[in-house]
């Protein structure tokens, strides 16, 4: 049976499940403040029922009881010199004067025996014969014994009242017992009760109907994820959801969802635009190959200068084929954290000894270091090495003869800095957001007839990326480029 309702209860919308958590935490509210209600209004009329029978019995008892004889009551005249027999001698009096359409009276000795009994009418209440238990508290000098009872079906409130030989005197000489039907109060708890219940369905109703609708209003977020997930699946990657400007979970879950959808988007388009970059570098070198291929087969073999002439240009191309998928191995095997082999790195020394190496990169140009900071940066110096002869080549290919490049370093804002900047022509700023982007060409003419396959910049950030940096690039039209590598100072030992 269980498993069967748990997957009842798995089966029902999300929506319906809020709701029913919701009602049933407000049925137990509103239950419970009403049994406290209940309780504490019947506690509080029972208690003031007695309060009120003692305040009427006082005066009676002692008019009474202190009376110089039986019948001529006297507040200041001396008790009788027997006071348990002044007791029994004013019981019966005392009992009936006591007694009323809705309470009984019975006055009991200093053993607890019944001296007298006040109901005289039929219609006046019979009172229940007295607890030992409690007639002792009273004799012991209780002055608020007060318990229920019920008595022949009856729920019955019962208070004893000792009688003392002077007020305030701890000589107890009798107890009255006066007892009183709570059906009066039991009526008014119970019209109570009817309208506690009335309104706690009401409370109840209009609560299951406010939750539905803050439930359906707080899902509605939930329910445009699923629906914009539906049109995702199907292609349609510019869905976006709404309530990003909440500030709970449903707004957190929009941006987060928004994000993602986000750079999936830009994920896609940057692999659709790298498989048609890729299948582009691939057509030309097998155009050219299929053409020099064809250029033989018609004849051509015959002329040893032509086929020398062919042969080396397909060679050429199968080099720059073979180079390209190196790359793109290369640009894969960067994906592994593996591939890095971290130890100290003194930057002066570093650059020091790379320095001869990026002159000869440089051809006809001019290679300057601008020493900084002594610094030992904890990373892969042959990585490190790759990525700044990258640079210098990336500068080289994409400028004219005789440009100038500088790289150095710094420490700023705990972090170590690394530069290579040239003074060629730049990067347009239609290109710039590209450059990162396996295959990308700004000049793809001038790049592919010096040899260039648009993965250079991209290997620089893959393993920029994986040695844990940042790369950023500034650059402006005929004004020179700057690319700025940057790593946590916290990475230096």
């Amino acid at each position: 049976m269980w498993p069967r309702s748990r997957q009842l209860w798995y089966a029902l919308p999300l929506r319906v499940k809020l709701t029913l958590l919701y009602v049933g935490l407000l049925c137990l509210l509103v239950s419970g403040l009403s049994i406290w209600i209940y309780l504490d209004t019947q506690h509080f009329l029972i208690q003031n029922t007695a309060l009120r029978i003692r305040a009427q019995a006082k005066p009676v008892i002692e008019r009474w009881l202190y009376a110089s004889e039986p019948g001529q009551p006297s507040l200041t005249a001396p008790l009788h010199p027997s006071s348990e027999e002044r007791v029994r001698a004013i019981a019966e009096a005392l009992a009936t004067d006591l007694t009323s359409r809705d309470t009984v009276a019975l006055v009991l000795d200093t053993q607890g025996h019944i001296l007298a009994n006040g109901r005289r009418l039929p219609e006046e209440p019979e009172a229940p014969p007295p607890d030992p238990a409690r007639v002792a508290e009273a004799l012991a000098g209780n002055n608020e014994v007060t318990y229920t009872t019920t008595y022949r079906g009856v729920p019955t409130l019962t208070l004893l009242i000792p009688l003392r030989v002077l007020p305030g005197d701890p000589h107890i000489i009798g107890v009255v017992q006066m007892s009183t039907p709570l059906n009066p109060v039991m009526d008014v708890a119970k019209r109570q009760q009817f309208t506690l219940v009335l309104a706690g369905i009401i409370v109840l109703f209009l609560g299951s109907g406010l939750g539905l609708w803050l439930t359906g209003q707080t899902l509605r977020p939930l329910n445009e994820i699923v629906n914009a997930c539906r049109r995702i699946t199907e292609g349609d990657l510019s869905q976006r959801v709404s309530g990003e400007e909440r500030g709970d979970e449903i707004g957190r879950l929009a941006r987060a969802f928004n994000t993602m959808i986000a750079q999936l988007e830009q994920v896609l388009r940057a692999q659709q635009r790298f498989i048609a970059n890729a299948a582009h570098e691939l057509r030309t070198p097998l155009t050219a190959i299929q053409g020099s291929l064809e250029v033989l087969l018609r004849g051509a073999q015959d002329d040893p200068a032509a086929v020398s002439r062919l042969a080396q240009a397909m060679y050429r191309e199968v080099t720059r084929m073979n180079r390209l998928a190196e790359q793109l191995l290369d640009l894969a095997r960067l994906e592994s954290p593996f591939t890095v082999q971290r130890q100290p790195v003194p930057l002066n020394t570093f650059f020091t000894s790379i320095a001869p190496q990026a002159r000869l990169l440089m051809g006809d140009g001019t290679f300057t270091l601008e020493q900084g900071p002594p610094v030992t940066l904890h990373t892969d110096p042959d990585m490190l090495t790759q990525i700044i002869f990258d640079l210098i080549i990336n500068a080289v290919q994409h400028n004219e003869p005789g440009i100038e490049v500088r790289v150095g370093w710094r420490v700023e804002n705990e972090r170590v800095c690394l530069w290579v900047e040239d003074n060629g022509q730049g990067i347009s700023a239609h290109d710039l957001p590209h450059i990162f982007e396996p295959f990308y060409r700004g000049d793809r003419s001038r790049s592919r007839r010096q040899g260039g396959t648009g993965l250079g910049l991209a290997l620089v950030k893959a393993m920029v990326d994986a040695l844990g940096g940042e790369i950023t690039v500034s650059s402006r039209e005929r004004a020179g480029t700057r690319f700025e590598i940057c790593f946590p100072y916290s990475s230096t030992p």
